[in-house]
């Protein structure tokens, strides 16, 4: 997959183009799973199957995937969302309740996607949801020297979400195995080794109580450059852009073959990858909503009974 041919149009380049071959709804990648009502659930629709090959072209980044219960315009999309609010609301407090009595459980939210694709748009939304006491958060960026220092996965484990928090990562670990392969900042033997290090690492928080939700901000060439006109053209957005955002578009076919490699070489039931697509802003931040409402649904937290006598401490309470 070689870079840009700028001298194409956008339809014409190699993966620029909306070729969807008919995967637009997913559904040859749903594992069965469903939700109360006997349908499948969002997560079986949007999960990529592990250990597959990826092919990003044949996924419509404008697709309204969930069935016949997905939001189809902007109002009714923001309206589901906020439906969702008070029950993310409420599992997030059973979690976090859950802890104080030993609870290990806890969930990581690990969103990547291409410039602009809306991870920090996202991030935005889905803390809207919660109580943000008890979220962790973490922007990834460049790795500081004393980073450079250390191990590439030292500086994600020190940001892991700690038993009854919800994590959230806005790039995560997997830079360390994208941006090298574009800038061949590492060898091959050296991305080898780190794929290997990526799937021994999320094995193992996946047995020690974390519920990994990993998702792929599916956006398209035609509204990456859409996005980046409006950010040019708005004063109030030009802290946004960086002119080397340019340069970097020009690598977006080397982007995409780095993705669907480390989503391949990544992935396994217990860490699964799930495709959203990302050119409509509404959906994105219904999907990933959903998706958390549903993997926390699995969890199921308990509030945790009380260790005291709850008529007797009533008793006395009242006699004050």
């Amino acid at each position: 997959m070689g870079k840009t041919d700028h001298g194409k149009t956008d339809h014409e380049k190699t993966g620029h183009g909306q070729q969807a071959r008919g995967r637009q709804g997913h559904g040859q990648q749903a594992r069965g799973q469903q939700d109360r009502a006997g349908r499948e659930s969002l997560g079986a629709l949007l999960r990529l199957p592990p250990g597959e090959p990826v092919d990003l072209s044949a996924y419509d980044p404008r697709a309204v995937t969930g069935g016949p219960d997905a939001p189809r315009d902007k109002a009714t999309g923001r309206a589901a969302t906020a439906l969702l609010a008070p029950r993310l609301a409420e599992l997030q407090e059973r979690l976090y309740a859950a802890s104080t009595a030993g609870g290990r459980q806890r969930l990581l939210l690990v969103l990547q996607g291409m410039d602009t694709s809306g991870k920090g748009g996202t991030v935005k939304h889905v803390i809207g949801h919660f109580n943000p006491s008890g979220c962790r958060i973490r922007a990834f960026k460049a790795p500081t020297p004393e980073e450079r220092a250390h191990p590439f996965l030292w500086r994600v484990s020190k940001a892991l979400p700690e038993p009854g928090e919800i994590g959230i990562f806005d790039r995560s670990h997997y830079e360390d195995v994208l941006i090298a392969r574009v800038r061949e900042l590492a060898p091959p033997e050296e991305l080898e080794r780190r794929y290997e290090e990526i799937g021994h690492f999320e094995r193992s928080l996946a047995e020690e109580g974390v519920t990994l939700v990993k998702v792929f901000l599916h956006l398209s060439y035609e509204e990456q450059r859409a996005r980046l006109l409006e950010r040019l053209d708005n004063p109030e957005k030009h802290w946004k852009f960086d002119p080397s955002d340019i340069e970097e578009r020009t690598r977006w076919d080397d982007y995409r073959e780095a993705y669907e490699l480390a989503m391949e070489r990544c992935s396994a039931p217990e860490a699964p990858w799930f495709l959203v697509p990302a050119d409509r802003k509404w959906y994105r931040n219904w999907a990933v909503s959903l998706l958390l409402l549903e993997h926390l649904e699995a969890l199921d937290p308990q509030y945790p009974p009380g260790g005291f006598d709850v008529a007797e401490c009533r008793r006395r309470l009242l006699a004050t």
